[in-house]
């Protein structure tokens, strides 16, 4: 299985530090955003990543280079303009292959497991999902049983990790140029065709500056 991280975000919510800086390569605890999960996937058995980026992504590829050094082999999707999630995976998709990947976002820190994902899919996509956080309480979507559905008013919601498993059959019929994943993947929850997981542990969205230092607690806690 092929494994993408999505770079191509301009991390306005994280200026001044992202005005010459490219989000993946913000620093925690020493160490760029996107390098946690490129360690995490090599652990966890990748040998093939994808990255695409857009805003300074330069920058990126002269950082990361081939990911040699992180036991892996990096390819990047440059984006002239930004594609938005699901333009950018469509426009990555010929390096990915016709198999099931593993999709992570670059600005979320977490200590999920990604091995537990290398297992056959079953359906269009498989999503991570976590308790909602202080900043998103509403949630994106309904887990019953092992199915996601689209959020309900009265039913208890969970938010989107931004780790998933896809299909390339999610993007059939998609045009190249910018849209979003999350319209497809309601299409596909509708025809029972998305499975998902809770997951308990670990995860914060590097979203703000107040997130940022709350990782960098974690990664000292953990030290």
């Amino acid at each position: 299985m092929r494994a993408m991280i999505l770079a191509a975000g301009k991390g306005e919510r994280l200026r001044p530090l992202t005005l010459h800086t490219p989000k993946p390569l913000v620093r925690v605890a020493g160490v760029p955003l996107i390098e946690y999960h490129l360690r995490a996937l090599a652990t966890a058995g990748f040998t093939e990543v994808v990255i695409n980026h857009a805003w300074l992504g330069q920058q990126i590829e002269d950082h990361l280079g081939d990911g040699e050094r992180f036991g892996l082999d990096l390819r990047y999707s440059a984006e002239g303009e930004p594609l938005e999630t699901g333009g950018g995976i469509l426009q990555a998709l010929p390096l990915l292959g016709d198999a099931p990947f593993l999709v992570v976002n670059s600005d979320i820190f977490t200590d999920y497991p990604f091995a537990e994902l290398r297992r056959p899919l079953t359906g269009l996509a498989h999503l991570v999902l976590v308790d909602n956080p202080a900043h998103h309480p509403v949630g994106d979507f309904c887990l019953e049983g092992d199915r996601v559905r689209d959020a309900r008013e009265g039913q208890p919601s969970l938010t989107y990790s931004g780790i998933a498993v896809l299909s390339p059959g999610l993007f059939a019929g998609c045009q190249p140029g910018a849209f979003k994943l999350a319209p497809l993947l309601r299409n596909a929850m509708a025809a029972g065709r998305v499975s998902g997981e809770s997951f308990a542990g670990r995860w914060v969205d590097v979203g703000s500056h107040e997130r940022l230092a709350e990782v960098e607690q974690l990664v000292a806690q953990s030290r």
